[in-house]
């Protein structure tokens, strides 16, 4: 491996310090995966500049200028405190003919709007819930074509932002209180799905136009109590000691025969490609007691951290923390500006 000067891209708040001494677990759960991807391409021989970002690309212009990177590794999630900008970063580094890793602009903005999604993965005849976009001034009604329990969120938040327990709806009067509760709390449109039971699976996937699909993960929801949805809340996905108090976990899927688990490697594969994804995604779907795949949505640029679900595929097939980010990094460096050249 050839030592190359990177340039890392954090929000500005989550720029990791060097070591994690004297740091609470609270507070190293915030940049944990900017200190784990940091610290690692410094302890392989890269030579790494981190730049914290807000709203400035002032600052990135800056940073190459004076680094003169080799690549830029992108852990932007968003730009002027607004994810759906995340897109425009990645395009700033095209115009700025700089190789970055992670997923191509269009991609992010394909992938960002869920609705936008399932209509192109609909097109390509690949199974989502039926679903309908409330946009702001839209009253919320009943949805005749829709049938309850139904699932209300963000049509373009991520990370589970915005979802409880209280978004699953099972009647008129709780979908207008929750659609009235998203807007207000997270100002964006709302979109309303059909609920599916059934296992949550993740597919994890590293390529330009080569795809690997990396062994499936699972998430367990651990000590469910009675009448509680088993889906990913926001306190299910970030809160370590609700985790920890009701054994929440992530593994390889078990269980899965093989042509079950083609199948699945190849509609993930399906979807990478029909949004015109990048550098490394995550697929998130449901599985159902008679096999059935349902699409949720897909994820761009997901969590590396060494212990999140990517980092956890590619452990299963003996690719180390080091590889994988290596591997990113090649990626990238092998994408120029909507040509994938591996």
């Amino acid at each position: 491996m050839k030592a190359r000067r990177v340039l890392v891209l954090v929000h500005e708040d989550l720029v990791p310090p060097d070591s994690l001494d004297g740091y609470t677990e609270a507070e190293i759960s915030q940049w944990q995966t900017e200190y784990d991807v940091v610290s690692t391409l410094r302890a392989i021989g890269h030579e790494v500049m981190v730049v914290g970002v807000y709203d400035d690309l002032g600052r990135i212009r800056q940073a190459m200028r004076e680094f003169k990177p080799h690549i830029t590794f992108n852990l932007l999630e968003e730009f002027h405190g607004n994810s759906l900008f995340d897109h425009h970063v990645a395009s700033f580094l095209e115009l700025m003919k700089q190789p970055y890793t992670g997923c191509n602009p269009r991609g992010l903005m394909l992938s960002h709007d869920k609705a936008l999604t399932k209509k192109i993965l609909s097109f390509h005849r690949i199974r989502v819930p039926r679903f309908a976009v409330l946009p702001h001034g839209y009253q919320a009604r009943a949805l005749h074509r829709l049938s309850f329990p139904l699932i209300v969120k963000s049509q373009i938040e991520e990370g589970s932002y915005g979802i409880s327990q209280a978004s699953i709806v099972r009647n008129e009067d709780k979908l207008r209180e929750r659609v009235g509760y998203v807007r207000n709390k997270l100002n964006t449109p709302v979109i309303v799905e059909e609920y599916i039971e059934g296992r949550e699976l993740y597919i994890p996937i590293l390529g330009n136009t080569r795809l690997h699909v990396m062994p499936i993960i699972e998430l367990h929801f651990g000590d469910v109590a009675p009448g509680t949805a088993r889906i990913a809340t926001s306190r299910l996905k970030w809160d370590a000691k609700y985790q920890s108090d009701r054994n929440v976990s992530i593994s390889n899927a078990w269980n899965l025969d093989e042509a079950l688990e083609r199948q699945l490697m190849h509609v993930g594969k399906r979807i990478y490609r029909a949004l015109g994804l990048s550098g490394y995604a995550r697929i998130d779907v449901r599985l159902t007691e008679d096999n059935e795949i349902f699409v949720l949505e897909a994820n761009p640029n997901p969590d590396i951290s060494r212990d999140g679900e990517f980092a956890l595929a590619a452990e299963a097939e003996d690719l180390s923390y080091e590889a994988l980010l290596q591997k990113i990094i090649t990626l990238g460096g092998n994408y120029r500006g909507g040509l994938a050249l591996s």
